[in-house]
């Protein structure tokens, strides 16, 4: 069984090209998470937003990863932290071509 984490936070920049030179080294960091399948970076410049949307192969790395994250982005800076774990109905994805 597979875990989603969903996380986003306020953000004011930088975006686009700039926000990949910044957070790839934090990206190769994340990549070897115990557990992670993968994330998707996300990031709004109009509602000033960022985050990702992490997949965990058990409940138990995916909690363990959010308190790690969330304690990370409270020593940059980050407050106002919204955070939800779901379990994905795999059968269901894979109908609408999520890969796992």
């Amino acid at each position: 069984m597979k875990y989603l984490l969903q996380v986003d936070f306020p953000y004011s920049g930088p975006f686009g090209n700039e926000f990949f030179t910044a957070m790839k080294e934090l990206a190769e960091d994340i990549a070897t998470e115990p557990g992670l399948v993968s994330k998707i970076w996300t990031e709004n410049e109009e509602t000033q937003e960022a985050g990702g949307i992490y997949v965990f192969d058990n409940l138990k790395d995916a909690h363990r990863y959010l308190d790690k994250h969330t304690q990370r982005l409270h020593s940059f800076g980050f407050t106002d932290i919204k955070a939800k774990v779901f379990k994905i109905n795999e059968e269901l994805s894979a109908i609408c071509h999520a890969k796992f």
